[in-house]
């Protein structure tokens, strides 16, 4: 069970940061607002720290319940 969370939590950080490089292309702006701004960053910034949190409570539960199992 621990690798596979190892595993999947290793997949989502290189989707994340294939995905992060990709968006700093040097691509001509369309003019959409959140690109305009700067803003979509910021967004960006707040999923993947909503995510990350996810997952570190996930761990952090199952470590509790594998605790609880024990007893």
């Amino acid at each position: 069970m621990r690798k596979k969370i190892k595993f999947l939590m290793f997949s989502l950080c290189l989707f994340l940061w294939n995905k992060m490089l990709m968006a700093q292309t040097n691509t001509p702006d369309d003019g959409s607002f959140m690109k305009s701004n700067g803003k979509i960053y910021v967004v960006m910034a707040v999923v993947v720290v909503i995510v990350l949190g996810l997952f570190i409570y996930l761990i952090a539960l199952d470590r509790q319940i594998r605790r609880i199992e024990k007893k």
